[in-house]
């Protein structure tokens, strides 16, 4: 009868270990093998350690695409600072790059002690640009967002009106001088206050053809040089200073290169955004995402800002400043869902290996692309993957390719915080397990005789198998916040360097692998 029972015991506890390793077996389901050859040598790209940004815009509740209003509260005039899950989600990363501007930032009026108008929020009005009338920044808020940031500990970008002062003809063509006294007035009061600014961006998607309005490289040089004269001015004596960033927009290059040969020395950053996932009512969108040849088209942005860039004699580097994936605001359970994910990640891996060296997601919160749901703040799956990446990938890209299969995308970055490398593997078949092992050029040590014989991996996949699914399960458990609005601790399981990385089918993994040495990782 005692044996009996320690049978079933036995029986119970394989029954237990077999069910939960389904999260990294994938199930039943075809398996294949395939290798990710890591070049060690020298890294190919370095981004920011805190790479990973997000935005926050200024659109009221009552900006709607396609039927529907997707915004809410999620303005910088209306967002509700004291919600601890947004507190929370910020300080989590420690820190957290946010640019706060967008398609109306070129609208905002400063409020200032000397002027007597009031200070009023901006009003629908279909015959005004964007369907919208000027809008004011109140000071009161411009302190109540400052005081918040620094709480949470963010790294701010903020996006200054360059359509100031301007004529904007029939065509668009917004002509004359920048008239900066409105955003001087701004930056003063900001430093007389104290507050922590990263960087001042000028303008939102006036370059090339223009969103609304475009401006002339050469007229966008020239206030780009008086946006920088400002912030020498002000923050005189201080040997650090804000950036000085632009144009954030559509990278078209020919005006790209021209304005970039007319800012030698006046610019720090050049922003670019990213929407090519198209609409956000496109009916594609999904087999879009999940279409690995649909996103290599995504790499051209990238490569042609990098060749400008190491064509010319500036010292500016290029972020991405915005990037939502798809247009007007997003698609409701898709760019908010866990499919989302093979897009984005995607794209941060993309980013990195063409010397990318920030990505600012739109947004953290607002429309249906956040990393926090509008409504609710409680993390979209998207958050995660941002989080995690933040935690494990560090500044050094390294070139890596996947052979075995097709539909299987692989990063590899230098470890952050700590030695070895950390991968990124991104399964896009749908029914098709990858057995993944991990070959290298200029590794310095054995692995296994470095003593530590095993790796950490992260696994992720929807919840119930639902690719529209805004809940995402972490080594077969579901990330939920705690009962404080804390964001959930993310445990990897620990596997054999000997045993390959098993890549379930449409799931990521990210896996540390301290015993990898290699030269690009050595300080």
């Amino acid at each position: 009868m005692c044996i009996l029972f320690k049978l079933m015991l036995l029986y119970l506890w394989v029954h237990w270990v077999n069910k939960g390793s389904d999260f990294v077996t994938g199930g039943s389901g075809n398996v294949t093998s395939g290798t990710v050859f890591v070049n060690g040598t020298a890294s190919i790209g370095k981004t920011d350690d805190n790479f990973i940004c997000a935005t926050l815009d200024w659109w009221p509740p009552n900006k709607c695409d396609y039927g529907t209003c997707s915004w809410e509260r999620a303005s910088l005039l209306n967002l509700d600072l004291s919600n601890p899950i947004l507190l929370n989600a910020i300080k989590a990363f420690s820190p957290l790059k946010i640019r706060m501007g967008g398609t109306l930032q070129d609208k905002v009026i400063y409020e200032t002690k000397d002027d007597k108008s009031p200070c009023a929020p901006f009003v629908k009005n279909s015959s005004e640009m964007f369907g919208f009338s000027k809008g004011c920044l109140p000071m009161s808020r411009w302190d109540q967002l400052n005081v918040f940031f620094k709480k949470a500990g963010a790294m701010v970008v903020f996006g200054l009106n360059a359509l100031s002062g301007k004529t904007i003809g029939s065509a668009g063509s917004a002509t004359g001088a920048w008239n900066s006294s409105n955003a001087e007035s701004l930056i003063r009061y900001t430093f007389n206050k104290g507050y922590s600014i990263h960087g001042w961006e000028l303008g939102n998607e006036l370059c090339g053809t223009g969103v609304g309005a475009k401006v002339a490289p050469d007229q966008y040089a020239s206030d780009v040089k008086s946006l920088e004269n400002i912030v020498q001015n002000i923050y005189r004596g201080f040997e650090v200073k804000p950036l000085v960033i632009a144009p954030g927009g559509f990278i078209d290059t020919n005006w790209f290169a021209q304005f970039i040969q007319r800012t030698p020395k006046s610019l720090q950053v050049v922003t670019q955004h990213i929407y090519n996932l198209g609409p956000g009512n496109d009916n594609q969108l999904i087999n879009n995402i999940l279409d690995p040849s649909y996103l290599d088209g995504g790499a051209k942005p990238f490569r042609d800002l990098e060749a400008i860039l190491k064509n010319s004699a500036t010292p500016a580097v290029a972020w991405v400043g915005e990037a939502g994936g798809a247009y007007n605001s997003g698609q409701n359970l898709v760019t908010n869902s866990f499919v989302n994910a093979f897009w984005y990640l995607d794209q941060l891996g993309m980013a990195s290996s063409y010397d990318t060296k920030t990505y600012c997601r739109q947004t953290l919160i607002g429309g249906n692309y956040g990393l926090l749901n509008t409504a609710t703040f409680v993390p979209n799956p998207d958050y995660y993957g941002a989080l995690l990446w933040h935690r494990l990938m560090g500044s050094n890209v390294l070139s890596t390719s996947f052979s075995g299969t097709k539909g299987v995308r692989a990063y590899a970055h230098c470890s952050k915080q700590s030695q070895g490398i950390t991968l990124l593997l991104i399964n896009f078949n749908a029914n098709i397990s990858i057995n993944v092992r991990v070959a290298t050029e200029g590794e310095l040590a054995p692995r296994i005789k470095l003593g530590n014989t095993s790796r950490e991996e992260y696994h992720f996949t929807a919840k119930d198998e639902n690719l529209e699914s805004q809940k995402v399960v972490l080594n077969g458990k579901i990330l939920a916040l705690n009962s404080s609005g804390g964001i959930p601790p993310m445990e990897p399981v620990n596997r054999s360097i000997t045993d390959p990385i098993i890549v379930a089918p449409f799931s990521y993994v990210f896996s540390h692998i301290s015993s990898i040495i290699l030269p690009a990782c050595i300080n």
